[in-house]
């Protein structure tokens, strides 16, 4: 089985800055409702959530095709683990590449969160 692999890091204070800046722009912008009410305001957790969305987007985009940020959503699975839920056209674009499952890995210490993500292809 072919699998596809994305990886992201993402400094804490990069999503700080963002959050000082632009404020609930910035969150309504890339973060889905769920992810806020995971998150809260932290932003080590929105950093980790941020980075899993860019390594979603390493798997799923080729060349400049559009994504919308809240279009990949880190959400907690009926095991209890997180992982990657798409809809809209993250989803469309998913089925058009093939990809049959994401697994999700994700972890943050300090001031760096990073993510990595397999997909699987049929």
């Amino acid at each position: 089985m072919p699998l596809w692999v994305g990886i992201d890091l993402v400094r804490t204070d990069e999503v700080r800055a963002s959050l000082a800046a632009h404020g609930e722009r910035y969150l309504k912008r890339i973060y889905t409702d769920a992810e806020l009410l995971a998150c809260g305001s932290s932003p080590r957790r929105l950093a980790a959530r941020f980075a899993a969305k860019e390594a979603t987007r390493k798997v799923l985009v080729r060349g400049d095709e559009p994504l919308s940020w809240r279009s990949v959503a880190v959400c907690e699975q009926p095991s209890g683990r997180l992982g990657i839920e798409l809809s809209g056209e993250a989803a469309a674009l998913a089925e058009r590449r093939g990809v049959r499952r994401l697994e999700l890995s994700m972890t943050h210490r300090r001031e760096v969160a990073t993510a990595i993500v397999v997909a699987e292809l049929e």
